[in-house]
């Protein structure tokens, strides 16, 4: 695939504002996606094993009702949040996404699907743990099964997506076309060090879940303790396993003497060393989530490269620049955004550290952040229609 053809596939209207501001925010938002990916992938995983161990240990029968609901509750923050890395990547890099739902179509629906029955099924698994049911450890097996397909399913999008010199082969192999759209070519050693990412981020959630329990006295401090030690020992055989498998990764792809390759390296280890002497894993927690930025980065800064050297350059993209898109844009994410996610995360934290019933109208700044809520919201209804009925009006009449 030339770089004429590849330009000719771009959107003709450009860009709505400057490349590198969505390449900003697909790393960023991509980062938030994996983090919640991991998560629910490493949560489920672990309380398979608990469901067994429940039987006979009480601390394991507390731990793995919590495990189950904080993957849960993150499958639907993954979905949500993977929305914007796709539409950020859609906007400067249109030719790859479109090009990929076309040769691998058929996959794009099974993905679909497969997750729709997978976030179902978790519900189900939730229900049948709570009820102590026989068959909750096959339902939430096939959960984590089919979760673990899908994201099988997206890493080969992305792999597909940055080979632009195969994608004539696979569309028209010996120069038959080809539209079943059943084209599949994953990167196993890629796909490896993704999914093993699942056990450090597990192991620092537990650190966070005990630290974050030690003010609440509806929990012993036995559990408290066990589930501390035990985050810990993940947390570190998980960090070494997936520093281990980027090596083995990024000597794959040629990339083991690269500056980008070298910082994910020593960040790694740093973390490792500090992962055994930092009592405060809200510290750790944020160091890891510098590494997934870094991890996200590097996977741009690979596909930038290639699609560059291809002659594909994003920043030569035609500008046409919607002031009125982008200042809708930030306000929404600024204000309604940025307030609502601290009021519903304020509201967790609260209730997590109270030790009886919290009763949320009393707390003054709880208080405060729902009426801008709801204020900001309503303004932004009126807002948002008001300019779309305008925008409507003015371009048809």
């Amino acid at each position: 695939m030339d770089s004429g053809i590849l330009n000719l596939l771009q959107d003709p209207a450009g860009v709505p504002f400057y490349p590198v501001v969505f390449q900003a925010l697909y790393v960023l938002t991509w980062a938030l996606h994996a983090l919640f990916v991991f998560l629910s992938l490493g949560s489920l995983g672990l309380s398979l094993y608990g469901g067994i161990r429940q039987k006979s240990d009480n601390n394991w029968k507390i731990l793995t009702a919590h495990l189950i609901q904080t993957g849960k509750i993150s499958v639907s923050l993954l979905i949500v949040l993977g929305v914007a890395p796709l539409l950020f990547t859609q906007v400067i890099y249109d030719p790859n996404w479109y090009t990929i739902n076309t040769l691998s179509g058929l996959w794009v629906v099974i993905f679909i699907y497969c997750l729709l029955v997978a976030y179902s099924i978790f519900y189900w698994y939730y229900y049948a743990n709570k009820k102590q049911s026989f068959i909750s450890g096959l339902i939430g097996t096939i959960s984590f099964v089919l979760l673990v397909i899908c994201g099988l399913i997206m890493h080969t999008f992305a792999v597909e997506a940055i080979q632009p010199d195969k994608w004539m082969q696979w569309y028209a192999p010996n120069g038959v076309v080809d539209t079943s759209g059943t084209n599949f070519h994953p990167e196993t050693i890629r796909y490896i060090f993704f999914m093993i990412l699942s056990i450090p981020t597990l192991g620092l959630f537990l650190q966070n879940y005990s630290d974050f329990l030690k003010s609440n006295k509806n929990f012993d401090e036995s559990f408290i303790t066990y589930t501390k030690d035990l985050g810990k020992k993940i947390t570190t055989l998980g960090l070494i396993a997936t520093l281990i498998s980027f090596i083995v990764w990024i000597y794959s792809i040629d990339k083991l003497i690269d500056i980008f390759s070298i910082v994910i390296c020593i960040s790694f280890l740093t973390l490792i060393l500090l992962a055994k002497n930092l009592k405060n894993s809200y510290i750790s927690t944020s160091i890891f989530i510098v590494i997934l930025l870094l991890i996200s980065g590097f996977r741009e800064y690979i596909r930038y490269n290639i699609m560059n050297n291809l002659g594909y350059d994003i920043y030569s993209y035609t500008l046409n620049i919607e002031w009125a898109s982008i200042i809708m844009f930030l306000l929404t994410f600024l204000s309604l955004g940025g307030i609502g996610v601290t009021f519903i995360a304020t509201i967790a934290w609260k209730v997590g550290k109270s030790s009886g019933y919290f009763d949320a109208s009393k707390d003054k700044a709880v208080t405060t952040m729902a009426n801008a809520v709801l204020w900001i919201l309503s303004i932004w209804c009126i807002v948002y229609f008001a300019w779309g009925f305008y925008t409507l009006f003015k371009n048809s009449l």
